[in-house]
């Protein structure tokens, strides 16, 4: 279809025979996310409240399936890039986030202290220097004044704000250090996300961002899951991929829409979740606190 059929398709979306509305609606949803700047001119040229509330709810629809689309491929071609799989979960909130932006704003960090994090340091002093660059230099550190709001779970906003949760400061803490050639991994303890300095020739240690990069042992994580009455299992310790981290954050943001009372976000953010998830994947929800 050209520019005048689409605008004509369009415009018949207020048709006052409903059959011929529903028609017009139903053609749209086929025609998918290709017809949304369409749909936003339309609605700035419109004067009718109704009319401009049906394409709001027409546009919020097509941008979430296009949501849908993307985290299903990004999951079928294994999640191989992070901060691909979190851009689109943020596009959720945000539609218009531009990936090759969140990749500027990371590199920007990583200039700022690349240099102040050696390669050659012993394992811990490195990961203190990094924790040095990364709450001091940089400014990041944990949003306990809102720890329960779904921006938390947005990279962008976490980047802009610099507070997040564990997750979300594990992430961005993690992509700095890989960046830099450091072993970090991300860890999915109950309650907590953590991560592990890993070496290939068995140096291994955790780091709790969340805590400004408190470093602690294997022995550490034995007595905290044994205060929870669990038994050890190896994803407690060992680093999780990439999916497992979209997952545990889109469970994150699944909590926080219920803090809120929005059972509508609830309902949508487990649908993308599904559309990650494996059956008998990761642990029950219930051991996914808002970590």
């Amino acid at each position: 279809m050209n520019d005048s059929e689409i605008k004509a398709l369009i415009s018949l979306l207020d048709d006052e025979d409903r059959e011929v509305a529903d028609h017009v609606e139903q053609r749209i949803r086929e025609l998918g996310g290709q017809l949304i700047p369409y749909l936003e001119s339309e609605w700035e040229g419109s004067f009718n409240p109704h009319f401009q509330k049906k394409i709001e709810e027409l546009i919020h629809d097509l941008q979430y399936q296009s949501v849908l689309e993307r985290i299903r491929d990004w999951r079928n071609g294994g999640g191989m890039d992070l901060l691909e799989g979190l851009w689109i979960v943020a596009t959720y909130q945000y539609p218009d986030l531009s990936l090759e932006k969140l990749r500027q704003d990371l590199n920007q960090l990583y200039y700022k202290v690349w240099l102040d994090v050696g390669t050659d340091m012993h394992p811990v002093d490195q990961v203190k220097a990094l924790n040095n660059a990364f709450f001091n230099t940089l400014g990041f550190a944990p949003n306990s004044k809102h720890f329960h709001s779904p921006a938390n779970s947005m990279i962008n906003q976490v980047l802009e704000s610099r507070r997040g949760n564990p997750i979300s400061l594990c992430v961005i803490y993690m992509l700095m250090a890989r960046k830099i050639g450091m072993p970090i991994y991300g860890v999915n303890l109950p309650n907590l996300f953590v991560l592990t300095y890993k070496q290939p020739n068995g140096v291994q240690f955790y780091i709790n961002v969340f805590t400004r990069g408190l470093v602690f042992s294997k022995n550490d994580i034995d007595h905290y899951i044994g205060q929870l009455n669990l038994k050890p299992n190896d994803i407690f310790y060992q680093p999780c991929s990439n999916i497992d981290i979209v997952r545990r954050t889109l469970r994150n943001l699944m909590l926080a829409f219920e803090k809120k009372g929005d059972s509508d976000r609830v309902k949508e953010v487990e649908a993308i979740l599904d559309a990650v998830q494996d059956e008998g994947d990761g642990m029950p929800l219930s051991d996914y606190s808002q970590r």
